[in-house]
Order: C-alpha cells, then structure tokens, then sequence
C-alpha cells in the first residue's frame, strides 16, 4: 500500500536539511516549527477493506520518533469506532535535528554562527543563503573570518598572499579557500577596496589589492645579431610580462610553439624570435604591443584544441598566422597520428576559410574520429623546408 510511512516522514525533514532551510532558520529567526508533514492515509475504502493493515500502518506511525500524531476517528462496520491519523506535526527544530540524526551538525553550525555573529555580523545574510556550504567549512571558519577582519582593517594592502600575518594561516591556505573568501570579502570590504573588473579565483589577488607573482614569457633569439648577451651560445631567456612588453627588440617576425623541445630545437631566422606558449593564456603577451608592428606565426598541435588556441591569440592580436597547422602537413604524417581525448566543439569565428575547412573536418570526424597531430611528431627536415619557404 502507497501509505505515508516513517522513512517518508524523515525524508520530508531531511529535504528540508539539504535545502539548507533548517540551518537558515537558525540565522533569520524564522520558525519553521511546528510544522506538519504530508500525510497520505488509507482510503476509507482500504480501511474497510485492509483492516489489519492499516491498524499495524496506524502502530507503525505512533511509534515514529519524534513525530507528534493527530488522530480522527474512524467507523468499521465490524469492528465499529476507531483512531486514525489525520496529522503529523514535528513540534520543534530538536525534534527535527533528532529525527534525521542531525544534532551534531547544528552544533556545529551554531557555534560558528555564534562567531560570526561576533566577529562579522555582516556575514549573517551569507550564513542565511549558504548554510550547508559554511557547515562544510565549520574547521576552517574562525581562519576565514580572520582573513576578512585583517583584509577589513588593511584594504587593498599591497603585498604578497605569503606575507598576511595571521597566526596559523598561510598561504597556501587562502588560495585553496579563494573562492569562498571572494564571496566573503565582497561583502564586508567597502566597494573602493575591491577591482571589480577582475574576476574569478585566478585574479583574486588582483581583485583586493595583494601583489601577485609576475607573469613570465620566455623567448629565443633565433639570429644571433640581435641576441642580448655577447658569445655564441644560445640564449633561452625568461622576463616578466612587463619588462617583455618594454623591450625594443627590432626583430620582424615571431613564433609562437607550444612545446617546450621545439621551441629549444627551432632553426635560425633571420630577424626572428621565438616563444614558448602558454595554451590558452595570451593575456601576458597583450601588454607587448611591439608585436603588432611583427609578422607572428603560431604553431600550435593539428587538432580542435590547437585551432581554438589559435582564435583565442587571434583576440589579442588579429593579424597572427598559423604556421604547420595546415591539411598538407597532417596528411604528410599520417604514421604519426593521435587521437585527441575531448574535443572542441564550438564555433571558431577568427579562423580564416583554409584553416576552418580544416577545423570542421576534425570536429566532425570526416577524416578520422578524434584526429590529432602533436606538433612534435612533425619531422624536422619538414618544419626546417617550410622555413625556407617562408623566409
């Protein structure tokens, strides 16, 4: 029989845990007891019908812990007058916690709502919304708030994640909780303490003032007239973003290789340099508009990932070329084939008609599913022909 049963009852409460409303109530103030459960009872007609069992349903739901029962009464033409349920309340929020085995829980998230309260009332609305995610943080919550306070008393304080001064707090650990402390900050610090323009947990230093560690480019003179240091050695050379964007290198073409043994292996060119990618990070080559006065080619893997990177560089500077991205060069290494684990599958606006054809066929499996070429499985004698064609 379809009858509301005790472990229907505590499912009723405990969706009222995992909705977070028990919790938030502890915040707001807001009774959510007395409250009655759903309640679905035997028909009359399976009452006179089932007798025996709805009075073993009818035990059943007076001995459910916790759960006050209202009764009506009920006429069998047999066995004449008797009670049935007609409610089920849960009197208090004990009665609740008990019922779904949640006492513990609450504890825990009265007492950081008690520190909260104390220390930073202003997050009380937050505790309200997200109860269940600060519950999870309850061994972590008081380090939190310290953070907030410290960030709240030294707005935008210009130094480094390593250098905040909080007894059993370290780095590491704000940058593992960056997300949650976003949201925190957000709303305790004043709105000229914040740079709204950057986002996410990337740019968190960024966003309330810390120093964050230089973005580095590393680069190749690939013609020795223009190399740095005097000697005939290579010179494999690593700057920050912003020193890279000052130089004054007087090269005309650039490369752009996304592995590492390529870019250390590339030939000589005249008035070249080349340097090591980043996949889908171009922000740190944006300040360096010198580039734009360059003729740039980007060799990235013959695959749906490769063209992407490449339209993502393409938003950073329009006018870059790929270079050994095209259909002759995967067809010529055809023994060197791969397959790539997860496919893009978007649309690539910035591709031009040649490469686009291409693209399409990788994402649509016309070739082969899942086709991929790695940039390293490129012979070299083919990488250094196509040079000379170029130069």
């Amino acid at each position: 029989m379809n009858w509301t049963r005790p472990a229907d009852l505590r499912a009723q409460v405990q969706k009222l845990w995992d909705r977070g409303e028990i919790l938030a109530s502890l915040v707001t103030g807001e009774p959510l007891f007395p409250r009655r459960l759903v309640l679905k009872p035997p028909t009359s007609a399976e009452m006179a019908d089932h007798f025996d069992e709805v009075r073993a349903w009818i035990g059943e739901l007076r001995e459910a812990s916790r759960c006050r029962v209202e009764m009506r009464e009920f006429r069998h033409r047999v066995f004449g007058a008797n009670a049935v349920p007609q409610d089920v309340w849960i009197d208090t929020v004990d009665d609740a916690l008990a019922l779904i085995g949640k006492g513990r829980d609450a504890s825990r998230f009265a007492a950081l709502l008690d520190a909260t309260r104390a220390c930073q009332p202003r997050l009380l609305d937050w505790l309200a919304k997200r109860p269940l995610r600060a519950l999870d943080l309850h061994n972590d919550w008081s380090r939190l708030l310290e953070i907030v306070t410290w960030l709240e008393h030294r707005p935008r304080p210009g130094v480094y994640l390593r250098q905040v001064d909080i007894p059993g707090v370290h780095s590491k650990f704000i940058e593992a909780h960056r997300g949650v402390l976003a949201e925190l900050l957000d709303i305790v610090l004043p709105p000229e303490a914040i740079d709204f323009s950057a986002s996410g947990v990337t740019q968190f230093a960024s966003r309330y003032g810390f120093r964050d560690k230089p973005a580095r480019i590393r680069f190749r003179f690939l013609d020795r007239k223009h190399r740095f240091l005097p000697g005939g050695h290579d010179q494999d050379i690593t700057l920050d973003a912003g020193s890279f964007a000052r130089l004054d290198l007087k090269v005309s073409k650039v490369f752009i290789t996304e592995n590492e043994i390529n870019f250390l292996a590339f030939p000589d060119v005249r008035d070249s340099l080349v340097i090591f990618g980043a996949g889908y990070g171009f922000e740190t080559l944006a300040q360096a508009r010198w580039l734009s006065a360059c003729r740039v080619r980007y060799w990235g893997d013959i695959d749906t990932h490769g063209f992407a990177i490449l339209d993502q560089l393409r938003t950073q500077f329009a006018h870059v070329e790929s270079f050994l991205m095209d259909r002759a060069t995967l067809l010529a290494f055809e023994s060197q084939w791969g397959e790539e684990k997860k496919q893009m599958l978007r649309e690539l606006p910035r591709l031009n008609d040649e490469e686009r054809a291409l693209y399409d066929d990788l994402r649509d499996n016309r070739i082969r599913k899942k086709l991929r070429l790695e940039q390293e499985r490129i012979g070299f004698g083919w990488v250094e022909a196509t040079l000379s064609a170029l130069t």
